[in-house]
């Protein structure tokens, strides 16, 4: 009975054993196939003031430009300026061969001051009545189609003198003395600079936000981190019914001189109050059919192979807004403190353990410029 009793307990503690060993290698072997973690990088979420800002594209014009031209044809005689040069109000620019009209001119007030001569002695023959009064009336009539000749023919001398129609900058020009030129050929570019009109459009959507005065930033490529600021002058008061949008123009201070006509410009427009905005990268965003989502990171719960315990990520949705730049803002799903993942949660699931590495994270600023390679 004692030996029976005793290989009875042997062999139910060796049951015991075998299973708690095996309980043990199934912890171990499921220890060695839980999903590697994942190294991702993650920002904490926080406020952040927004001004509200119209963005629209537009093209800079000159408030008066034009290309100068001749109306009549002739021989350039003299070139009175330079390219580049300032030119004021009525300054004499070409002045074409005029001598046979001068000639023609005098002959014409010679013709006319004939006429007048006889139509004085006339009058003072008729207020002794000794002509009758229609010899009075022919003289007065030609002596009026005299002066209108003289008139003509001195309007013809002052279309040989072509001046500047008003101030600006004069542009580069390729005529020389002795060149003939022709009604319409272009002589030079005349250009008012200051201040300069910039145009754009935005959609219909956002009239009610415009209004005459506003003040507008606009930046150019061409000088990298300059605002030239202005203000709305003027809103079309018709809408293009094929795109649905509405053109506005501004005046922009331009002093300097820097922005010229026909260059385009990135145009900001503050409309109503600041604003505070959750905000997050627009990479830490990944859209389904089911919505919005992003992966918090959440601290975890179980150890790992090491005996580390590494936090884990969990999936939620959220209600993206407006964005600025890089930036969205986050109407609905997330608070502030929040550590969001904001890249590599395409390889992501719930409960999955997290590395977090920011030594690189994608771009978040709210106004990003290209960068050339």
């Amino acid at each position: 009975m004692v030996i029976m009793l005793v290989c009875v307990g042997a062999l139910l503690a060796l049951l015991v054993g075998f299973n708690a060993f095996k309980a043990q290698m199934m912890k171990k072997f499921m220890a060695s196939n839980a999903a590697p973690p994942a190294t991702v990088s993650a920002v904490t979420v926080s406020y952040q003031v927004w001004q509200p800002q119209l963005m629209a594209v537009g093209s800079l014009r000159a408030v008066r430009g034009v290309d100068v031209t001749t109306e009549i044809a002739g021989l350039v005689r003299e070139v009175r300026f330079k390219s580049g040069d300032a030119a004021k109000a009525g300054q004499l620019l070409v002045q074409l061969n005029a001598d046979s009209d001068i000639a023609q001119l005098h002959a014409s007030q010679a013709a006319a001051e004939l006429a007048r001569t006889v139509y004085m002695r006339d009058k003072a023959q008729y207020e002794i009545q000794a002509i009758a009064k229609a010899q009075l009336d022919a003289d007065a009539s030609d002596l009026k189609s005299k002066d209108a000749l003289v008139a003509q023919q001195a309007a013809i001398v002052a279309k040989k003198a072509i001046r500047a129609p008003f101030a600006g900058q004069l542009g580069i020009t390729t005529v020389n003395p002795g060149q003939y030129l022709n009604p319409g050929d272009a002589i030079v570019t005349l250009q008012a600079i200051n201040p300069v009109y910039v145009d754009f459009y935005l959609p219909q959507q956002q009239i009610g936000q415009l209004a005459v005065g506003l003040a507008v930033m606009v930046e150019s490529s061409s000088f990298s981190g300059r605002v030239f600021t202005g203000k709305i002058t003027s809103i079309n008061p018709k809408v293009d019914t094929a795109t649905r949008n509405v053109q506005v123009e501004a005046s922009i201070d331009n002093r300097e001189g820097r922005l010229l006509p026909g260059m385009y410009a990135n145009v900001k427009i503050d409309v109503g109050s600041s604003r505070q905005h959750l905000t997050l990268p627009q990479t830490a965003i990944t859209y389904n059919p089911y919505g919005a989502t992003v992966f918090i990171v959440k601290p975890g719960s179980k150890p790992n192979a090491q005996g580390k315990v590494l936090p884990e990520a969990q999936q939620v949705f959220v209600t993206p807004g407006a964005t600025r730049g890089d930036q969205v803002a986050i109407e609905r799903g997330l608070t502030a403190g929040m550590k969001v993942v904001t890249s590599g949660q395409l390889k992501l699931k719930n409960g999955t353990p997290l590395v977090i590495n920011n030594q690189v994270q994608p771009a978040n600023s709210p106004n990003p410029t290209p960068q050339e390679q």
